[in-house]
């Protein structure tokens, strides 16, 4: 039986390997030892089963009989499928969002989107880009709904990173500019056509998950 504190600890551990995980730090294949991470986290393995639950519902590792816990490998079709699910489930998020948000929260995510744009590594600009997402969709108050959009976010960032990482270059994300220029205007339709767009564009390349040099886009 697991405790609050239990809960609390796993949490944290969870927090730690998928940020490892997205960053690459820990490669597909790789195998996480419960002793070991117990033992990092000065904790017993309960609390380090609970994270590796959580892990698994993200996508970001895979329990085998006999071989333990790894971390997931991704394929194509897989991104794509993470990407399609993104876009409708944002758009619908944002259809519910749209009455609440206010000029300051609009105001916010254009200060998000320009902090974005001046990151240094591909880590921060994507910090900048889920607090956007976050920021324009919390206000549709269905914490399950953000629940799985968080969930696919955190996927989706793994493969955009492992296309990125050799290859950064400071981005100006004018899909978000058009979001925001729509949603001020009342224009709900067209900022969930741009949404959708710009969630589905990871993994339109054949070959590697990657995503285009945003500056170059229309």
């Amino acid at each position: 039986m697991t405790t609050a504190k239990d809960d609390t600890i796993a949490v944290r551990i969870s927090k730690v390997l998928a940020e490892r995980i997205i960053a690459g730090a820990l490669e597909p294949g790789s195998r996480l030892g419960q002793d070991h991470i117990a033992e990092e986290f000065g904790t017993s393995h309960v609390p380090v089963r609970e994270a590796f639950r959580r892990l698994e519902a993200q996508g970001l590792v895979v329990s085998e009989p006999r071989r333990g816990v790894r971390v997931a490998s991704f394929s194509l079709d897989e991104v794509r499928e993470v990407a399609e699910m993104r876009a409708a489930l944002e758009v619908l998020a944002l259809r519910h969002a749209a009455p609440h948000l206010t000029k300051a929260i609009l105001d916010q995510a254009e200060a998000v989107n320009r902090a974005g744009d001046k990151a240094g590594d591909v880590q921060a600009w994507e910090e900048a880009n889920l607090l956007f997402h976050r920021l324009i969709l919390k206000p549709c108050a269905m914490p399950r709904l953000l629940k799985a959009i968080d969930d696919l976010h955190t996927a989706s960032a793994r493969f955009l990173l492992a296309g990125w990482r050799s290859e950064w270059e400071a981005p100006t994300d004018r899909d978000h500019r058009a979001i925001l220029d729509a949603l001020r205007a009342g224009q709900v339709d067209a900022a969930a056509t741009v949404l959708a767009r710009h969630v589905q564009w990871v993994g339109k390349k054949p070959g590697k998950p990657s995503v285009p040099v945003l500056a170059k886009r229309a």
